[in-house]
């Protein structure tokens, strides 16, 4: 207070609005680092009235990566506990609700120019190339109760979230092997897999050029028709088969070798025409999906054992074993159940019993598919070994669904207008990019950390305004951060991030503080 020439009433200091800061500060720094800054702030210029529509996304972007919500609790609570508008200089209007929701009307219109601004970033930051690109498709759904028109992309479909009884859209997504993503796309809830690939492949060729890139996809995605056509210009797949292909394929495998590809991966080719099938036994694989049906299994045949000795009634019996098998999945078919005949309707209430069984023949079936699979590609001079890499990355792809559900509460969606739910998932989209940006980081400088983990340490650094009263009826305000602890400090310095130097004090009059 000596250079301010003043003197402050120590017995009467303050401290208030603790709110959180250094996850705050860790995403705009990762915003920067994306140079996002310089993608956005052309393209959202302020308003007549000096909103500025920049810092609002900045801040839609930020929640959905720290504390994912709705635009609601956002206006309400988080923005005013949290540090940006300190960061961004900005007062508590920036996040009113309306303010918030025309956002969101100005933002797709730029989704396309920001896919191309991503694959350049991608390069620079990771040395990304794009020979193989990854792809699958998700589902999310809705809060809200139909019917809606026509063009609307809320529609009842396979549901991946099992909640078959709201409506949803599907989600495809391209990423990288690195798990980067590159593009995706908001389909009807209804789509079907197979017809979501041609516009892709026509939008990746017009972006990237017709290099001779790599497609990894589940099974179900590309048809046979989808198929020919890469083959016919030049792109490469590399697919997973539905077991019934496998099944008219097993007595041509049976007659061939087995080959060493990694020390736990045998394969077995099968050339056929343009294609060669790859068929792939892992030790690793086999470990963890016996142990898994292992687990399930004897979970039912103990509750097969529980309900015997309960003896319910019929119905009862009925809904009770059902539950079992819901749980379990497919290694219910691994038991056979011999069942009563249903009582007559006067007899409802008697108590039955009931019998079960392993289906030994289908265990050996079942036990013998464990950990193989029957990979199909047109790369017929690869490594098979390099194959099955390729086809694990798809993981990768799995992995940014499940942090987009999970980690950015993409689901579920509560907005009714149709450019708003496309706005909501491209703001989850833009999230996850930051998100990825701190993952690789992490990958290279703290590989025991995941993303969650260290934000969540970062949070921990709050802001705080510290007052003193002065003896001339002023106050000294100090708005700081508390220092870094030991853990904190070890992570800032592996990421190679210094914090910035602390806001200098500012003096007012105490009416005017008050306010």
């Amino acid at each position: 207070a000596r250079e301010f020439g003043v003197q402050v009433r120590l017995s009467q200091f303050r401290l208030q609005r603790p709110r959180q800061w250094g996850a705050c500060w860790a995403f705009c720094r990762l915003w920067e680092q994306l140079k996002l800054d310089e993608f956005w702030a052309p393209r959202l210029t302020d308003s007549r009235e000096g909103t500025s529509w920049y810092h609002v996304l900045m801040v839609l972007t930020a929640y959905r990566l720290i504390d994912p919500g709705s635009e609601w609790r956002l206006h309400r609570e988080w923005y005013w506990r949290s540090a940006m508008g300190d960061l961004l200089d900005e007062a508590a209007p920036l996040a009113a609700k309306d303010t918030l929701y025309r956002c969101l009307d100005k933002l797709l219109e730029h989704k396309e120019a920001l896919f191309g601004f991503l694959k350049q970033r991608w390069q620079d930051l990771f040395g990304v190339t794009f020979e193989v690109l990854l792809y699958d498709l998700t589902s999310t759904y809705f809060e809200s109760d139909p019917p809606f028109g026509e063009g609307t992309k809320r529609r009842y479909g396979y549901s991946r979230d099992h909640r078959p009884d709201c409506v949803q859209v599907v989600i495809a997504l391209i990423v990288t092997p690195e798990g980067l993503p590159l593009t995706y796309e908001v389909m009807a809830g209804n789509t079907a897999d197979c017809t979501t690939l041609p516009a892709f492949l026509e939008q990746i060729e017009g972006r990237y050029g017709k290099a001779q890139r790599v497609w990894v996809m589940d099974r179900g995605i590309p048809t046979e028709a989808h198929l020919a056509e890469m083959r016919r210009r030049g792109a490469y797949y590399l697919v997973g088969t539905p077991k019934g292909r496998l099944n008219r394929l097993e007595k041509d495998l049976a007659t061939q070798p087995w080959e060493q590809a990694r020390p736990e991966v045998k394969v077995k080719l099968l050339p056929q025409e343009e294609e060669l099938y790859v068929f792939v036994q892992s030790k690793a694989r086999i470990d963890k999906e016996r142990s898994m049906r292992r687990k399930k299994l004897r979970w039912l045949w103990v509750r097969l054992k529980e309900l015997q000795r309960q003896s319910p009634t019929y119905e009862q019996l009925l809904m009770k074993i059902g539950a079992a098998q819901k749980h379990v999945g497919r290694v219910a078919s691994l038991v056979r159940l011999e069942l009563p005949e249903p009582p007559p309707r006067k007899a409802r209430s008697r108590r039955v019993s009931f019998r079960f069984t392993l289906d030994r023949e289908k265990l050996r079936i079942v036990r013998r598919r464990e950990g193989r699979y029957l990979l199909r590609s047109n790369l017929t001079a690869t490594d098979p070994a390099e194959l099955w890499q390729f086809y694990l990355q798809l993981s990768e792809v799995e992995a940014a669904f499940k942090d987009l559900k999970s980690e950015l509460s993409i689901r579920p969606i509560f907005h009714q207008r149709e450019q708003r739910i496309e706005a909501h998932i491209f703001v989850a989209f833009l999230a996850y990019c930051v998100y990825v940006t701190m993952k690789q980081q992490l990958k290279a400088h703290a590989p025991g950390l995941t993303v969650r983990q260290a934000l969540d340490k970062l949070a921990a650094m709050q802001m705080l305004d510290v007052h003193f009263p002065t003896t001339d009826g002023r106050e000294l305000i100090f708005t700081r951060y508390t220092e870094p602890e030991s853990d904190q400090q070890l992570l800032l310095a592996k990421l190679g991030w210094t914090l910035p130097p602390q806001a200098p004090p500012r003096i007012t009059a105490k009416t005017a503080a008050q306010m």
